[in-house]
């Protein structure tokens, strides 16, 4: 038996959440699965904060069972990790494999492996790429850019939240595809990195724009063929008036909305008729069966240097709560994830 600090969730949260509804657990765990089981005990080593996850902090909620299931007040919370097996039950995993899925946030976690988890077998890029760039935000990127917005070369193309996880990611892609490209973030400093470090072809601080109809103009205009959305709210309703016929919109996530008692309605839904709109709505694990496919088209681009990855990385599970609750105040820039332990 050794010990096992976990981040537990003090109670249900409304409203934007505190550091203090995350507290700290003392535990302990055997290095060791029972005879005769198919669990696996994993140590972890990355663990990834992702905006999806203030949903699992509110009372049950049936509109978003379906995505995601809530915490349990008094539990460690869960998420996407990167872990490699200390003992192991189950035929597919060995001791000293390593992989990424839903972990808890522990030291140490015992799984019953299931469809999102995956075992990982290119090391020759970083670890820590498994916590977004090769896992769950990846994969988000491809589906919803390749699967939902079908894209052409040359088209335009506008992301929100665009220097996060998962838009920076989308932005390279369609650059790599020959799209004209826009992202938008909160800082100029995320601007800039949209711009130079990604290479989007323009860019625009959210939060300095009076006007976000005209700052889309201003970027498109002629209009906009695609529109990954990643935060809802005002956005989508000023997106929707800037969009070309026949335009498509892939709904990652709305983060502007999470913490709202109740959320913002949008105003302009009726341009989804008359400029025959797709606007569709996805979750990752629909698309977790393409993983091979998207491996193929990433990996290369990784190691020939077409795509970047820009981390933020917080050092130790003490460091937790901070780097998860800074998410929802646009205190990270890029990837955010967590260090628990460097081997």
């Amino acid at each position: 038996m050794v010990n096992n600090k976990q981040v537990i969730l003090r109670d249900y949260v409304t409203g934007f959440p505190k550091e203090s509804d995350l507290i700290f657990n003392d535990a302990t765990v055997d290095l060791s699965v029972p005879a005769g089981s198919n669990k696996v005990l994993l140590k972890n080593l990355f663990l990834s904060c992702d905006p999806y996850m203030r949903i699992r902090m509110s009372k049950p909620d049936p509109s978003t069972a379906a995505l995601a299931l809530p915490y349990t007040p008094g539990q460690p919370i869960y998420g996407y990790g990167v872990s490699r097996v200390i003992d192991s039950g189950h035929p597919d995993y060995k001791k000293g494999d390593l992989l990424w899925g839903i972990v808890g946030w522990e030291e140490y976690s015992v799984i019953n492996p299931t469809s999102s988890c995956f075992k990982i077998l290119h090391t020759d890029v970083p670890l820590s790429y498994y916590t977004g760039l090769l896992g769950m935000a990846g994969m988000t990127a491809y589906s919803g850019f390749y699967e939902i917005c079908t894209p052409k070369k040359g088209e335009t193309v506008f992301v929100s939240a665009a220097s996060g996880a998962v838009g920076q990611l989308v932005g390279q892609l369609a650059k790599i595809m020959g799209c004209y490209v826009v992202g938008s973030a909160g800082s100029n400093e995320k601007v800039d990195l949209l711009k130079n470090k990604f290479g989007f072809d323009e860019a625009f601080n959210y939060k300095e724009e009076k006007d976000l109809n005209a700052a889309l103009k201003r970027c498109f205009p002629e209009g906009i063929d695609i529109y990954f959305e990643n935060v809802g709210g005002k956005m989508l309703d000023a997106v929707l008036l800037n969009m070309k016929l026949n335009g498509r919109i892939a709904v990652c996530g709305m983060i502007s909305q999470y913490n709202l008692e109740e959320q913002e309605g949008v105003r302009n839904l009726s341009t989804v008729i008359y400029k025959r709109i797709r606007l569709q709505g996805f979750v990752v694990s629909d698309y977790y069966h393409k993983y091979s496919n998207f491996l193929e088209l990433v990996l290369p681009y990784i190691r020939e240097g077409k795509i970047t990855y820009v981390e933020d990385v917080a050092e130790g599970l003490e460091k937790g709560p901070s780097a998860l609750i800074g998410l929802f105040h646009g205190k990270n820039v890029g990837k955010q994830l967590i260090v628990v332990a460097r081997e």
